[in-house]
């Protein structure tokens, strides 16, 4: 989706547990009739957890019928895009030529690579009848190496990712390896995201052995070395340390992190990049035209001023 990051200063909560290295309570925007976002990352101490720079909690919002979602054609470079649906559908279109309707449980990996262009809108159906809409959209920043590479998407649906089911929970690997299962998604650097529904009382190991780890705690209450979170939270560990997740009621978590990238990065609307040189060519190149345009698609956004 096409939103400017929220650069302001997001206060971390205070926490004793020595495991934990912060705690984000996203900051909520409203983006327009009725479609609220939670904003995690980027944050004021923290812009990423592995490669994850961008971190937005988005609805829930119910859509009448005849209403839903328009965001039209936009840019990217250096990044992926994942969205995550818990509730609701979205039709996806590139400028490379994939359409795609993006249903719950489904990964979706936009990869931008050197320049991509997607939308992303109400399915017919679903606009017709009215929907309600609950979920996640991620960036995911290249590798220096990986930041000019093709773009491309890749789409696996629910029932393709493997599962883990344990006493009390069930986990879907979105991808990477969690819980020794790994998903089927290519990926250009290590990375890892699952979805973790947990019953009351229910307890959840999260992998000492990914150098950079979180957890987003969608819905519920969990409580951590003695300390009790509520949803909305990232909580972000420190490597290492052995870390369980106990449910006080039922929760919906999603794991995630990964290797760091080589440095920082800087993010201008839809861009990421390793070189603010980059950043104003892609700038440049949006404002001209020179980007590849979506099929069946005659909108579009313009570069903010």
């Amino acid at each position: 989706m096409s939103w400017m990051p929220d650069q302001d200063p997001v206060l971390g909560d205070p926490q004793s547990c020595d495991a934990l290295e912060l705690v984000i309570v996203p900051r909520s925007r409203d983006l327009g009739d009725g479609f609220a976002v939670r904003r995690a990352l980027p944050h004021a101490q923290r812009q990423m957890v592995g490669p994850f720079i961008f971190f937005d909690h988005f609805g829930p919002v119910q859509y009448l019928a005849g209403k839903g979602m328009d965001v039209r054609p936009h840019p990217h470079i250096g990044l992926a895009t994942v969205t995550y649906l818990f509730d609701g559908a979205i039709l996806h279109r590139d400028s490379e030529g994939y359409v795609q309707e993006i249903q719950p449980g489904a990964m979706n990996l936009m990869t931008a690579g050197r320049g991509i262009v997607h939308s992303e809108r109400t399915p017919e159906l679903q606009r017709r009848n009215g929907q309600h809409m609950l979920g996640l959209q991620s960036w995911i920043a290249l590798p220096q190496a990986a930041e000019e590479i093709a773009p491309n998407f890749q789409h696996y649906g629910a029932g393709q990712l493997p599962t883990v089911t344990d006493r009390g929970f069930s986990a879907r690997i979105i991808a990477g390896t969690v819980l020794g299962q790994s998903s089927p998604v290519a990926m250009v650097s290590p990375w890892f995201y699952a979805e973790v529904s947990m019953a009351a009382g229910a307890s959840v190991p999260l992998d000492p052995d990914h150098e950079e780890r979180a957890v987003y705690l969608v819905e519920g209450e969990i409580e951590i070395a003695g300390e009790r979170f509520t949803a909305p939270r990232l909580l972000v560990f420190r490597p290492g340390d052995r870390i369980t997740l106990r449910a006080l009621q039922p929760s919906r978590v999603m794991l995630l992190g990964g290797d760091a990238l080589e440095g920082p990065r800087y993010i201008w609307w839809n861009f990421v990049s390793s070189s603010k040189e980059r950043i104003e060519q892609a700038k440049q190149d949006w404002k001209t035209g020179r980007f590849a345009t979506v099929p069946q698609e005659h909108e579009f956004i313009p570069l903010p001023e």
